[in-house]
């Protein structure tokens, strides 16, 4: 059985870093990325990576300080965003596939696989 465990969430203030964690067990996968969503709002990419292709994928909201590493060992990606704004808090979501098209990658539609979420909040 397939399963996606995110770690990480929290408070944090204007201008921090976070680190999240999701542990993918049951199989691997060619793509694993995060998505964030908000009230009221679409769910929308943050970042991935193939890693067939060794490709990474960041949203230009993030781009720049964000990073997204995998643990081949440990089955795990991690995500890591500095310089954290308000505007990053929502709940944040691992995804897996088995895809590796660009336009699948960036799109939640893209995704088999999801894991229950996490709560980022960012204070000002």
């Amino acid at each position: 059985q397939v399963q996606l465990v995110e770690n990480g969430g929290g408070l944090v203030q204007a201008g921090g870093s976070l680190r999240l964690s999701c542990a993918a067990s049951g199989r691997t996968f060619n793509t694993m990325g995060w998505f964030r969503q908000t009230p009221g709002r679409e769910r929308e990419f943050v970042a991935a990576g193939t890693w067939s292709v060794g490709s990474r994928y960041y949203a230009d909201s993030v781009q720049g300080r964000c990073t997204i590493s995998r643990d081949n060992a440990k089955n795990m990606v991690d995500l890591q965003i500095d310089n954290l704004t308000p505007e990053d808090t929502a709940v944040y979501y691992c995804a897996a596939s088995d895809s590796s098209g660009i336009r699948l990658v960036l799109s939640s539609d893209g995704y088999e696989y999801w894991g229950q979420g996490t709560q980022v909040t960012v204070s000002s």
